[in-house]
């Protein structure tokens, strides 16, 4: 039998079948072998073959195998470094919900969000929250945020969950597909899925006092069947984002502005960083790359975790 993951909870999966039964599933010991540098062999969105354990009544099974995929969102295991955690697989659009403060979204944490959804060729769309609760000052500065991405090709919406803005236009751009939230905690990735499916009442949290991050609400990535045939990941919010598995020659091609001039570097292999004659630093110097980004690329491939070439 075949299913889609809906939810991991430890060593249990839940798992629905194209008729829309839920089971109850656990790993095959040797699934855990198979792809021992990552901490969860199986994904939310995953489809598996399983095997039901007690008879064609039973709502409990053993998964034996996992198709390939067709993307996945990967990140350094936070307590493991040398280790990868797959946060959802088989995405079609990925929203990145950003604020500007309760929490700080950085550009550090954006670019990195970027990279790895653009390495796996998965649609990403920045949505820009709590639009009602910014002052003027605040608003020019989520401008040239917003004007920095749209420049170099994401597509950028104002969104307030609270006030329900341009909820209309994101639920115009997921049906029949499946999508997938991602961002700190606190940034109201929940809030604004409840706004799409005011049904799910999913649980939504205050922002601490003393450190103005989000407080984690959404413990386990989860994925809830939505009208119009759109499915919707939930993901926990976090607090970093560690590239891996990438050569460092690689994280420039991930950066449009740097992939769309590469050519023009005196070397094939030019890292950007102390080669001569690089074409890319000439643009940053010349302000037509933003610095912000420069920075970024510079410190994400200084990083000990890639390789060299």
């Amino acid at each position: 039998m075949t299913g889609i993951i809906y939810k991991s909870t430890g060593s249990w999966y839940s798992v629905k079948n194209i008729k829309g039964i839920e089971f109850q599933c656990r790993i095959k010991g040797k699934l855990r072998l198979d792809k021992v540098q990552s901490t969860n062999p199986i994904a939310v969105g995953d489809l598996v073959e399983f095997d039901l354990e007690n008879g064609p009544d039973s709502r409990t099974g053993i998964i034996t195998k996992v198709f390939e995929r067709k993307n996945y969102i990967l990140r350094k295991s936070v307590n493991l470094s040398k280790q990868t955690q797959i946060l959802a697989a088989n995405i079609d659009i990925l929203f990145l919900v950003i604020t500007l403060k309760s929490p700080i979204t950085t550009t550090n944490f954006i670019d990195r969000f970027l990279i790895a959804s653009n390495a796996y060729s998965i649609d990403t769309i920045l949505l820009f929250n709590k639009m009602d609760s910014y002052n003027k000052d605040e608003i020019a500065q989520l401008d040239k945020l917003i004007n920095l991405y749209e420049n170099i090709g994401y597509k950028c919406i104002k969104v307030s969950a609270i006030k329900s803005l341009n909820i209309k236009e994101i639920i115009s751009l997921i049906k029949n597909k499946t999508i997938m939230f991602g961002g700190h905690s606190g940034t109201g990735k929940s809030s604004i899925i409840n706004c799409i499916k005011p049904e799910l009442k999913l649980k939504t949290g205050d922002i601490s006092s003393q450190h103005f991050q989000g407080k984690h609400t959404t413990t386990h990535a989860e994925l809830f069947d939505i009208d119009f045939g759109a499915r919707i990941i939930d993901t926990p919010g976090i607090k970093g984002f560690g590239i891996i598995n990438f050569r460092k020659n690689e994280i420039g091609d991930f950066f449009p502005e740097f992939f769309q001039n590469k050519n023009k570097c005196k070397f094939n292999n030019c890292l950007h960083i102390d080669e001569p004659n690089c074409f890319i630093k000439e643009l940053v110097s010349m302000n037509k790359i933003d610095i912000s980004r420069y920075k970024n690329y510079k410190q994400i491939i200084m990083e000990d975790d890639l390789k060299y070439r």
